[in-house]
Formats: structure tokens, C-alpha cells, sequence
């Protein structure tokens, strides 16, 4: 089955390997997201986007009309940075991601979200020098899955994206107290058919990786271009994407940095 959407978030293939985490304190410059926080009756105000591919566009922009049609998106398109940090590691974009924060905090945006998972780390990062709000768009997800089981499957299309999930979950499970044990799947072949256009083979190999995930008590789509993958599938365990509880906590963040800047659709 398909995890829930409007699921509370606490706050806040070819290639596998295995993880343990325990207990331990919050990571340094997250974006806090209240266990349970009531959805805001209205939205206005800027929140900004940082993307690594253009696909991620419309479909955020789908997913405002569905939770906080008020709320405008200044979405950032900078697939470079995803070459570079595959090539050279995430930190080699540190400096440009903060360029690119600190632009959108002088524009008028009251939250940030990085899209991207692979340079989500550096994009909170830089939002803590900066002062502005930021949230990579899978913590919500990750901290729904140590919430969910402490056996975690994560699928991912791109090996960049597996250290930093990896890492994710376990400051995931060191704020909750728990213990989790990752495997992570990299589904193969899955990026040359995002690369090559081939949405639908993409997400075909996403769906058909995530079919044969077994003994674990919940599946991560690790990326955010993997989400659609889950609408088809009816599985026993979870299936967890994170755009639309990212977009949720940003919005929510930016609505506790300015009261002005109103909530989601409760509806």
C-alpha cells in the first residue's frame, strides 16, 4: 500500500548495503517541524525551491494548487549541481547553494526547500549561516519511516543519493531514540532512463524494485523524482515519497517565521 500523505511526520536492486543506528540528539541547523502541527487555514507569502532537474517544476506546482493554492513557489532550476556533487561530492556545491539561498532570502522568501536529496544536507546547512529556514524535502519522510518500523528499505535511482539518505535516517532515528536497520537498493538502470527522457521506464523500474523489497517494515523512495512510482503500487508495507510532506513542513516553517505568511489547505 501506499503510505498516507496527510500522515503527522514527527518533527522535524543491484547494489545493497546495510546500516544500524541508535539514539542520540538533533542534527545541527535542521528545520523543526512540530509532531503533529495543525494545518494552516490560508496561504500567502514566498517559498523557494532549489531543484536539480526541471521535472521537479510542475510537479510542485501541482502539488501548491492541491495543499495552499495561495502560497507562491520561486523555484530555483540548477541541474549542475547534481553533476558536480556526483562527480566531486556534496560539499563541492556548498558555496553555490548558499549563493542561491542567500539571493532568495534578499528576494523576499521566508523558507526554503531543497528538492534535491543529494545536496539537501549542504542546502540546510547553508540555512543556518544564513538565518533562513531551510528543509531538504525528504526529512519529513525520513522521520515518518524510523517512526513506522526499524527495518528501512530505501530505493535510489543515483548512488550520490545513498550516503546522504543513509545519514538522513540516522539523525532521523537519533532525534526519535530509535534504532533502524537501512538497506538500501540501487535500482538499476533507473537513471539512465530518467536521463535519457524515459519517465515512465524510470518509474516502471522504481515500482518494480520497490515489488521486491522483502522483510522490511517500510520502503523510502529516496528522491523526489521516484514519487509516482508509489500511486501504483499495493504492497504490505509503506511506501513513503517525500514531496508532498516537504512542501507541507516548509510551508509550515515558513509560516512560523512570519506571521504574516499563513498556512495549508484543510480541505
Amino acid at each position: 500500500m501506499q503510505y498516507p500523505d496527510d500522515m503527522a511526520a514527527p518533527t522535524l536492486g543491484q547494489d545493497q548495503s546495510g546500516m544500524t543506528y541508535g539514539s542520540g540528539r538533533p542534527p545541527h541547523g535542521a528545520v523543526p517541524t512540530a509532531p503533529g502541527a495543525a494545518p494552516l487555514a490560508t496561504v500567502t507569502g514566498m517559498l523557494t525551491l532549489l531543484h536539480t532537474s526541471p521535472l521537479h517544476v510542475p510537479a510542485f506546482d501541482a502539488l501548491r494548487d492541491e495543499e495552499a493554492p495561495g502560497l507562491a513557489l520561486h523555484h530555483v532550476v540548477r541541474p549542475e549541481l547534481l553533476d558536480r556533487a556526483r562527480a566531486q561530492g556534496p560539499g563541492s556545491v556548498a558555496e553555490d547553494v548558499a549563493a542561491e539561498l542567500g539571493e532568495a532570502a534578499r528576494d523576499g522568501a521566508r523558507a526554503a526547500l531543497c528538492t534535491c536529496s543529494t545536496i539537501g544536507s549542504v542546502a540546510e546547512a547553508a540555512g543556518a549561516v544564513l538565518g533562513l529556514p531551510v528543509l531538504r524535502v525528504d526529512r519529513p519522510m525520513a522521520a515518518a519511516a524510523v517512526a513506522t518500523g526499524p527495518r528501512i528499505a530505501v530505493l535510489v535511482a543515483v548512488e550520490s543519493t545513498r550516503v546522504p539518505t543513509e545519514e538522513l535516517l540516522a539523525q532521523e532515528a537519533d532525534r526519535a531514540g530509535r534504532e533502524v536497520e537501512v538497506r538500501t537498493v540501487l535500482v538499476p538502470g533507473a537513471w539512465e532512463r530518467f536521463e535519457a527522457g524515459d519517465r515512465d521506464g524510470y518509474l516502471a523500474a522504481v515500482a518494480a524494485a520497490a515489488r521486491e523489497i522483502r522483510d522490511a517494515d517500510v520502503i523510502v523512495l529516496a528522491q523526489a523524482s521516484m514519487a509516482p512510482a508509489a500511486d501504483g503500487l499495493d504492497l504490505d508495507v509503506p511506501v513513503l515519497a517525500g514531496p508532498r510532506t516537504g512542501l507541507r513542513a516548509a510551508a509550515q516553517s515558513a509560516a512560523a517565521s512570519d506571521p504574516s505568511f499563513s498556512g495549508l489547505r484543510t480541505t
